[in-house]
């Protein structure tokens, strides 16, 4: 059987945290940032969690990384 890979692109996105639960980057942060409010971009500041729903896709991708 061969080795499960992981996909290439997943784990330069995310980075699974000790409890299993998957941190990710915010969107719409890169550029037009000129039209959106001060208000806006202060709350896509740092990182945050990949949602529940989605998290069987994490697996998928992140296979042995330990994703709950």
């Amino acid at each position: 059987m061969p080795k499960m890979k992981t996909k290439s692109s997943a784990k330069k996105r995310f980075r699974v945290r000790p409890g299993g639960s998957v941190k990710r980057g915010q969107a719409f942060k890169r550029h037009i940032l000129t039209k959106k409010t001060t208000k806006n971009k202060r709350h896509l500041r740092g990182p945050t969690g990949v949602h529940e729903t989605n998290m069987g896709h994490m697996a998928q991708m992140l296979p042995g990384m330990g994703v709950a």
